[in-house]
């Protein structure tokens, strides 16, 4: 993909978060603790999984793609989001800007399609356990994987591709703290139709295509549930999916508040704000609500600790 492109803008100025000078210093705080939250967190789930073997299960295969994801999208988005309150101009390249909009798109679409397979493991556990080993094989899980980052690359090579079409001439002032592809549409002098359709068609796909594998498979462990006879095995089957449930919600819940809006001023600016729970403090949180709601990695840890301090 050549970062070629006719427009007179070589680089471009991130606005940031915010733009008042005393609320500068506490939000660098806040997001400098959730960027060491979220790596230690996601780095000592990677290492859970990769040194306990009780946990090399299909879920845990899942979860560990999850943390890799949330831990390199954290790379892309919060540094570069630190350094519009160290730095008066937040400048940022025209090839930088594409750079981090492709890995931005490409992770934000593989999680949505790794919390689906999750979605489809928690399917096959409760509703066809005798048929769990056979169906959810290492080769098919790999397969899912390998299908969800090739479908992540795809839509963000394609997202990446209409950006980097788009001429841009006087104004180079991203209202945002990243080159977001809706806020780079508004900038651009060029017709942005047929752009912003693209953007719209795959943004309509990943989210919808996805809810609905999601939507149907808790509707089926819930058809699944209900006709249990134990009270006991009910619970079980809800709290084996009860943190996949929570970490859907709050990804897909704030990625709904950041994108579908009107577009007002006042409304960008309410985008922004969720946008930082969509990208900073959902990756932070999912260690933990996996960690704090398992025994099997509370296990781990205590093992882990044993083996260290022994």
């Amino acid at each position: 993909m050549a970062m070629k492109n006719d427009s007179s803008v070589i680089e471009f100025i991130l606005m940031g978060l915010t733009d008042k000078p005393e609320l500068q210093p506490p939000l660098f705080f806040l997001l400098l603790v959730n960027y060491v939250v979220t790596v230690m967190g996601n780095l000592s789930l990677i290492n859970l999984i990769c040194l306990n073997s009780h946990l090399h299960t299909p879920m845990y295969f899942f979860l560990f793609d999850l943390s890799f994801i949330d831990l390199c999208y954290s790379f892309v988005i919060i540094p570069k989001m630190l350094m519009s309150f160290l730095s008066e101009r937040n400048i940022i390249s025209f090839a930088g800007c594409m750079t981090q909009l492709f890995f931005y798109c490409f992770f934000v679409s593989s999680e949505c399609y790794v919390l689906t397979a999750m979605a489809c493991d928690r399917y096959v556990a409760i509703c066809k356990p005798q048929l769990y080993t056979v169906t959810m094989s290492p080769r098919v899980c790999c397969l899912l994987m390998f299908g969800s980052y090739m479908m992540g690359f795809a839509c963000a090579m394609v997202l990446t591709e209409c950006t980097i079409r788009l001429i841009f001439c006087d104004s180079n002032i991203i209202n945002h703290y990243m080159c977001d592809p809706f806020p780079l549409l508004q900038l651009s002098c060029s017709s942005t139709y047929s752009s912003q359709l693209v953007v719209s068609i795959i943004a309509f796909k990943v989210i919808i295509v996805s809810s609905l594998i999601i939507f149907l498979s808790y509707t089926l462990i819930l058809f699944n549930v209900l006709h249990m006879s134990s009270s006991k095995g009910r619970s079980k089957a809800f709290s084996t999916c009860g943190s996949h449930r929570i970490t859907v919600g709050l990804f897909y819940g704030f990625g709904m508040l950041t994108h579908v809006k009107p577009s007002s001023a006042g409304f960008v600016e309410q985008g922004k704000f969720f946008s930082v729970f969509y990208t900073n403090v959902v990756p932070m949180l999912n260690p933990l609500i996996y960690s704090l709601r398992n025994r099997d990695v509370k296990l781990a840890v205590k093992k882990t600790l044993k083996r260290i301090t022994s």
